[in-house]
């Protein structure tokens, strides 16, 4: 009666903390022991195995019934030993093991607990009019504080209702002006990219923009795998990246359904049929080509370190870590001997939906550092008006004191020229020539020569 007692008391307190936490918690993964022998293994010294089943399952309740996803793994104790091999054994280091690739979610994981399945519930039905829809989608989208815009906007693509959301656009556009369309499409674009499927429960698209040099281009997938390879990338996430080039003009064609046919492609392990690979020599002779990935976050919080340390606190904005600093600083070695190897420049890891404007910000940064990429564009135009149904080549060659940049018909007219010093230079001559040769197909030698 008094272990009852006791039993009881212990389950009241997890419950209570439960109902706090649910406060900060979107989702939470809980452990379940199949035995003591694995319990003291994983939680040293402690061997009642019923009251910490009794209270993965309240707390299991209590936090489904409070809107919280919940996930469960099974705690495996030679999955445990392997991947303590290496590192320290502490309480840290067992809260970091994952099983992901039995991960339970929804009913099935509450199931697995004893809970309730019915707890995981769906969201509301849709009407079926469009235009209520469509109405009530702009108002989330006017109210930034609420996370009803995203709920909405993920329940008309799982449910096919694109014409929602073609709907909403149009109204926009009437009601907000270009701007707000602008916005709102670009939102919509952000919440197809990612979405709750996935071995872990959330996967979304990712990006890897590439300057490409304009001849040569490197091998997409041996540039994946030493992305992979160079470890760079947080513990907290895996990322599969596709082995071809995509094309950004591609991309830019997609609108929000599209984009998260891409994501179901891709979490199903196949090729999207909305983004193919592209041709090497058209991307080469435009600039720009990017590694298309799928991102599968794995940092749902653990209940046991929650119970102990409270949720997990969201970094401050801009707020940058020493785990962010060393990454960033390995990320950039990486990709220093990818530009030394292969002559590309490496642009930053983004989500699927910032590719243009990471590609958009290299050649404005490096636009301006080289004098005003408005000056090269112009250069450019001139030619192309003076040989208006020719095609123009530029031939570089880099000097002694920068770099000089000649300009030739396809059939080897000269038409101009202009030299651009080392001290306007941000970067070395052939990193520049990336930045040119996203404006007009480069050539080694003169034409027709």
């Amino acid at each position: 009666m008094q272990a009852q007692g006791r039993q009881d008391r212990i389950i009241e307190q997890a419950i209570g903390l439960a109902r706090d936490a649910a406060l900060d918690l979107t989702a939470v993964l809980i452990t379940h022991y199949p035995d003591i022998e694995t319990l003291d293994t994983f939680r040293p010294g402690e061997t009642d195995l019923d009251t910490v089943a009794a209270v993965n399952r309240a707390v299991a309740t209590a936090l489904a019934a409070a809107g919280v996803k919940v996930f469960v793994q099974l705690a495996d104790r030679a999955a445990l030993r392997r991947w303590l091999t290496g590192r320290p054994d502490t309480q840290e280091n067992r809260w970091a093991w994952r099983d992901r690739s039995h991960l339970l979610r929804g009913g099935a994981a509450l199931k697995a607990l004893g809970a309730d399945p019915a707890l995981a519930r769906s969201r509301p039905k849709l009407g079926a009019a469009p235009g209520p829809l469509a109405d009530r989608l702009l108002d989330a989208f006017a109210d930034e504080d609420s996370a009803e815009f995203d709920d909405l906007v993920h329940d008309l693509l799982t449910a096919g209702r694109s014409n929602v959301l073609d709907l909403a656009v149009r109204k926009a556009a009437d009601r907000l002006g270009e701007e707000a369309v602008e916005d709102l499409y670009g939102d919509m674009l952000v919440v197809a990219e990612g979405a709750e499927m996935g071995p872990s429960g959330w996967a979304e698209l990712v990006a890897l923009p590439v300057a490409l040099p304009p001849s040569n281009v490197p091998d997409a997938a041996a540039l994946r795998d030493g992305l992979l390879e160079a470890g760079v990338l947080p513990t907290s996430v895996d990322v599969r990246f596709l082995p071809g080039w995509r094309s950004p003009e591609t991309l830019d064609g997609l609108d929000p359904a599209a984009v998260r046919r891409v994501l179901i492609d891709m979490v199903a392990g196949g090729e999207p049929n909305d983004l193919p690979p592209a041709d090497t020599d058209d991307l080469a002779s435009k600039g720009f080509g990017f590694l298309l990935g799928l991102e599968v976050d794995w940092s749902i919080p653990l209940w046991d370190e929650v119970a102990a340390n409270g949720p997990p606190q969201e970094p401050e904005e801009d707020e940058e870590t020493p785990e962010d600093a060393t990454q960033a600083a390995a990320f950039d070695r990486w990709r220093s001997a990818v530009f030394d190897a292969a002559g590309c420049v490496v642009l930053d890891l983004v989500p699927l939906s910032e590719a243009a404007g990471e590609i958009d910000d290299f050649l404005a940064d490096a636009g301006q550092q080289v004098g005003g990429l408005e000056e090269i564009r112009a250069f450019v135009a001139a030619a192309r008006r003076e040989a208006p149904d020719e095609e123009i080549v530029c031939r570089p060659d880099i000097i002694a004191d920068g770099l000089e940049l000649s300009l030739y018909t396809q059939s080897g007219r000269f038409l101009s020229s202009m030299a651009v010093s080392t001290n306007k230079l941000p970067v070395t001559p052939e990193e520049i020539l990336l930045v040119v040769g996203s404006l007009v197909p480069l050539a080694k030698d003169i034409p027709g020569r």
